[in-house]
């Protein structure tokens, strides 16, 4: 037995029977390492992730590997979900020592935390010119033994880079924030590196890269352009129609592992499915295709169904194995199908979804399109057919799933669900999401409003994290834009003004990943980057502004421009890899536009915003004058003096706090709305 038995965290608790002896990340660790003068080996992974399975069952189960780490190492195992912040510091120093990055992580660490040789995964004994991990610990063993010295000068050097890359900016900083034109170069890129055929970026692997998406749909609606959007719906209906999207049960897998999006690593992340369920109800909102709605309903109903816990929050993950075997879950042959429909509609699915004798993936087939149904009979004839081989699915055995709740992700997920209950007019995803956000601030949140980034086994624990707060005060605004309920602007002012206090960069601008008062690492990073999450910076700018707009508060506004000019450089040179940060720009340059609406009750409420919400204003802020909401006025400035005329629905069009003559009347309010927005 090692010293993970104690732990909350799913994937921790998996290595809790491995020979290994296994530490936590902690001062237990670091005090036996010193203790016993042996260097530190850090092996990072999450609970889904498919070759930290195939390494645990080669490696970490093997005594033989296991005698040999435990006599010549301390051994520490973090999951990445639960801590970010180590993950982001120790990844840097895999792609600086390797130029490639991925998990499992393994990381050499000497006695002060810094690393001094790092790779991803390794085999047990060599293999297709990698290296076997055992040679790979022997090496490290003897160099700590015999060449000390360079073992340290090179953790130094290591340490000294990995501090420039967590600022992420030099020190000949701009004083305004950049100008437009670096927008359009981004979509540009955006555009050069299109799929044409398959859509997505690049080659495989294929990620889906839901900021680009969504930057590009953005622009397109903004600029006119129609290649911008075009771009966006391509990728959207190919990953749509391919086998990285589970046509039987709803949701995406994490990434195809080849080009056309057919074979997933079937992993199923929250945070990929929340951003991809935003992404396709902007589509829609965007160019009014149904099919575009149907993809988003069909993720929210799966989140809604399969992830969500008791106590109201959402899930992590589900894993991409079961029965030890990836994909096992998920994939078909036609007689399995021909059993549960019938031989003339079993017959008929398999053929339209691509189900055959060969198979497509190790003899079996990945369920897919080769494109969209159009018949809207045909649609509803299969979606039968799918509900039932569901509940046929459903009683094999499932992946492992991730049980935890994270406050980011789920805020992410709250944001798809708002959104989603608006704009198909789903109050039930609306009550998720409402149930979800009380449940992070009943159970996740402490008496001084610090939030605790991990949930799991009745027990919340951890420091949050820069995008726990980012992300949670976005899904607020959103929320506030679906209910008209002040107490969400309320809350994403408290969560703003702790970003600032806590989080903010006084000195250079920006956001620092972590707090000033929590644990301190070899160094603070800054995340300006989208993987596949949002790039924290961006996310915490994002929802400042989108306060500004509603507060018209200087320091909300100041704090916004001092992260464009901190993050310049990111900008300007890497843009392929922020496109969560060049939304931020747009808006920042693009988005003055105001709009209150006064509305007598909540019935009307709900009338205006499913119209309104159908509609896509990527440069509209949206307040609404509730008369059954409190202390609108207090909190939001945009709302001051704002009142229904005449006891009928009442807007007000504003730049700048200054408005136009109001518009009275359900109809003549939509109207304006779609002139507005181009639709």
């Amino acid at each position: 037995m090692n010293h993970l038995a104690d732990s909350l965290s799913p994937y921790l608790l998996q290595h809790k029977d491995n020979p290994v002896d296994w530490y936590p990340w902690g001062g237990e660790a670091f005090d036996q390492a010193k203790k016993t003068d042996k260097p530190i080996f850090l092996s990072v992974g999450y609970a889904a992730c498919h070759w930290c399975h195939v390494m645990e069952h080669e490696s970490f189960e093997n005594k033989t590997i296991a005698e040999f780490l435990n006599e010549h190492f301390v051994s520490i195992k973090v999951d990445r979900e639960e801590r970010p912040d180590i993950d982001q510091i120790y990844m840097n120093a895999v792609q600086v020592m390797t130029g490639r990055g991925g998990w499992p992580m393994s990381v050499f660490l000497n006695h002060d935390q810094k690393p001094f040789y790092a790779g991803t995964y390794w085999p047990p004994t060599e293999r297709q010119g990698m290296p076997g991990f055992l040679q790979v610990l022997d090496a490290i063993a003897d160099a700590w033994k015999n060449r000390r010295g360079d073992v340290v000068e090179h953790a130094n050097d290591i340490s000294k880079a990995l501090v420039q890359i967590a600022i992420g900016t030099d020190d000949g900083l701009d004083d305004e924030a950049p100008d437009a034109s670096v927008i359009e170069v981004a979509t540009d890129h955006l555009l050069s590196s299109l799929d044409k055929r398959e859509g997505g970026f690049g080659s495989a692997p294929k990620f889906p890269h839901a900021t680009d998406l969504m930057l590009l749909l953005r622009r397109g609606q903004i600029t006119g352009n129609s290649a911008l959007t075009d771009a966006a719906v391509l990728t959207l209906d190919k990953m749509a129609c391919g086998g990285i999207r589970d046509h039987i049960g709803g949701g995406f897998a994490r990434y195809s592992v080849d080009g056309h999006w057919l074979v997933p690593h079937f992993e199923k992340m929250l945070y990929d499915n929340s951003l991809l369920a935003t992404c396709y109800l902007q589509a829609f909102q965007a160019t009014g295709e149904k099919r575009h709605a149907e993809v988003a309903e069909d993720v929210l109903t799966y989140l809604c169904r399969d992830m969500v816990d008791d106590a109201g929050g959402l899930h992590c993950s589900e894993d991409a194995d079961s029965e030890g075997v990836e994909g096992k879950f998920y994939v078909w042959k036609p007689e399995q199908i021909i059993e549960v429909l019938g031989q003339e509609r079993g017959e008929r699915f398999c053929q339209i979804y691509d189900i055959t004798q060969r198979g497509n993936f190790e003899g079996n087939s990945i369920a897919n399109l080769k494109e969209p149904i159009e018949s809207i009979e045909l649609q509803a004839e299969l979606a039968d057919d799918r509900e039932k081989l569901r509940r046929i699915r459903d009683k094999r055995v499932h992946p492992g799933r991730d049980d935890k709740v994270l406050v980011a992700w789920n805020a992410l997920a709250i944001k798809a669900l708002s959104l989603g209950g608006a704009v198909l007019g789903r109050n039930d995803f609306l009550f998720a999401a409402i149930r979800a956000a009380e449940f992070v601030f009943d159970k996740m949140t402490k008496p001084d409003g610090r939030l605790l980034h991990a949930f799991r086994g009745k027990t919340a624990h951890l420091d949050a994290y820069l995008d726990d707060y980012a992300y949670l005060a976005e899904a607020c605004v959103s929320l506030f834009e679906t209910t008209a309920d002040a107490k969400w602007i309320e809350r994403a002012v408290q969560l703003a003004e702790i970003m600032l206090k806590h989080f903010e960069d006084k000195d250079r601008g920006g956001f620092f990943y972590t707090a000033n008062d929590s644990e301190t690492l070899i160094t603070r990073n800054k995340d300006w980057h989208d993987g596949s999450l949002v790039g924290a910076n961006a996310s915490a700018a994002s929802a400042i502004w989108k306060l500004t707009a509603l507060t018209d508060r200087d320091d909300f506004r100041e704090a916004v421009k001092e992260t464009l000019v901190s993050g310049s450089v990111v900008i300007r040179s890497q843009a392929a890899a922020c496109a969560a940060l060049i939304t931020v720009l747009d808006r920042y340059h693009g988005d003055h536009e105001q709009w209150g609406i006064a509305v007598p009750d909540h019935a009307s409420l709900e009338s205006l915003r499913t119209e309104l919400a159908q509609v896509f204003r990527p440069q509209r802020t949206l307040s609404w004058i509730h008369s059954d909401s409190e202390k609108t006025s207090e909190i939001i400035k945009l709302n001051d003096n704002r009142k229904m005329i005449d006891g009928k629905a009442t807007l007000y069009r504003c730049k700048g706090f200054t408005c136009d003559a109001p518009i009275t009347g359900h109809d003549q309010i939509v109207q304006a709305w779609r002139v507005a927005s181009g639709a």
